[in-house]
């Protein structure tokens, strides 16, 4: 990753699976909105997050955790990593003993598979293992509301997945570029709507195609 250029941040992986345009609006533009679904997720991760330790008997489970991969060119932070007493395991500092690794992300709402949400803990997963030189198959995303999870592997079309959105956000990030906006049955639920007007983006590039084509036709005349 070049010098004059800061890493991305985790969530930020999370953003471009749902829509890659809505990442771009975030990290050129520097564009955010409320929703009351966004402001319900972030109170209900402030009343459960700080970064601490807890321990329990061989297992430990720490929060808000920093992670960073040099070679990926990201940051964050991992909600919950449950480490679990491994004599094969990594060694970090936070803890005083070899441990198996498993990041946990936790998320607003109902439980349901939301691709972007895996691309985001796997991305986790592999920075912890080049941090601790270790290996994570598999983690698990937390959904508050229900008080449920479901366990994601990590498999190898998910890593290259995860690699390919990072490409993805660093060519917009450092052409200052926007994708155009595809209107989609999911840009309802999206805070970010008003700025991002899917529908009129659409309209504006239907008429000039259409200016171009008619156009064409008095030349051919």
């Amino acid at each position: 990753m070049d010098d004059d250029w800061g890493p991305i941040p985790l969530s930020r992986l999370s953003h471009a699976g749902f829509c890659l345009r809505r990442a771009a609006l975030l990290t050129n533009e520097q564009i955010w909105k409320e929703s009351a679904d966004t402001a319900k997720g972030r109170a209900e991760h402030e009343r459960v997050h700080a970064q601490r330790i807890e321990r329990r008997g061989e297992t430990a489970k720490l929060y808000e955790f920093p992670v960073f991969s040099h070679t990926l060119g990201v940051a964050g932070k991992c909600d919950c990593i449950e480490a679990q007493t491994d004599a094969r395991g990594c060694r970090i500092p936070a803890l005083d003993f070899p441990a198996r690794l498993y990041p946990v992300e936790y998320k607003h709402g109902e439980i349901r598979a939301e691709r972007e949400y895996e691309i985001q803990l796997c991305a986790q997963a592999m920075c912890l293992e080049e941090m601790f030189q270790t290996s994570i198959p598999e983690g698990a995303i937390y959904y508050i509301t229900s008080h449920r999870r479901y366990s994601v592997p990590f498999t190898e079309e998910l890593r290259n997945l995860v690699k390919e959105t990072i490409h993805k956000i660093e060519l917009f990030r450092r052409s200052f570029s926007i994708p155009p906006a595809e209107k989609e049955a999911k840009c309802r639920a999206c805070s970010l709507r008003e700025h991002c007007r899917p529908g009129m983006q659409r309209s504006a590039s239907n008429y000039c195609h259409e200016l171009r084509r008619e156009a064409m036709e008095r030349d051919v005349e």
